[in-house]
């Protein structure tokens, strides 16, 4: 079991897409704890994630490894659902790419490393309106609301979610993150966000912080 739980974590540290379903299916045949399973790759992403914020590693070894995740956990977590447990979650993330704005790649990392580090993540997509989000941070009870947006010309969305958050009344249920290439502190707090990630793995440490967990 030891082997399959190393091999998983190489799959993320060695950035290993092809393999990385193969790997999964073989760790959970050969009777390898699911959860334990997780917990691997978790741990492999983390070390990633820790190397890419000191210099170590670049962008495109990010995407990588959240593409190996991508792959590997569908079937780890179908293991944990056959098994009749559930991971843990601590906490509930509702993000999206907000609306006029298609690009998913960032949103997509963000949402597979808070995945990984434990949240329940409900992935609502790019291009989302302003009511949609806010339909599933009431219907999810989301802790956290997490918008993305890759142009100038949206920022301004991430602003109109918050005033819609106030305007329903449920502003104080919920934590906002912010993030983007357009996107800096200064205007998140003028947007009256909570908190802004520069980078994937920074976002996903501000909501372990939101949480209580970091």
């Amino acid at each position: 079991m030891a082997d399959f739980l190393q091999q998983l974590k190489d799959i993320v540290l060695n950035f290993d897409i092809d393999s990385a379903e193969k790997t999964a299916k073989d760790a959970i045949e050969s009777g390898t704890d699911p959860l334990q399973a997780a917990n691997a790759l978790t741990e492999a992403i983390r070390d990633v994630g820790d190397r890419f914020g000191k210099g170590d590693l670049f962008l495109p070894d990010l995407v990588c490894a959240s593409e190996v995740l991508k792959k590997a956990f569908p079937v780890i977590n179908e293991a944990i659902e056959k098994q009749g447990g559930s991971e843990s979650s601590v906490g509930k993330v509702v993000i999206g790419t907000v609306f006029g704005d298609i690009h998913s790649i960032g949103k997509g990392m963000v949402a597979t490393l808070l995945y990984a580090a434990g949240f329940k993540v409900i992935d609502l997509g790019i291009n989302v309106k302003g009511e949609d989000f806010l339909k599933a941070v009431k219907d999810e009870n989301a802790d956290i609301l997490a918008m993305s947006a890759l142009l100038t010309t949206t920022a301004m969305e991430q602003k109109k979610v918050i005033e819609g958050l106030k305007d329903a009344g449920i502003r104080d249920r919920v934590k906002v993150i912010v993030g983007g290439s357009p996107i800096n502190q200064e205007f998140a707090d003028s947007i009256g966000a909570d908190g802004y990630g520069s980078t994937a793995p920074e976002g996903v440490k501000i909501c372990r912080r939101f949480m209580g967990i970091e």
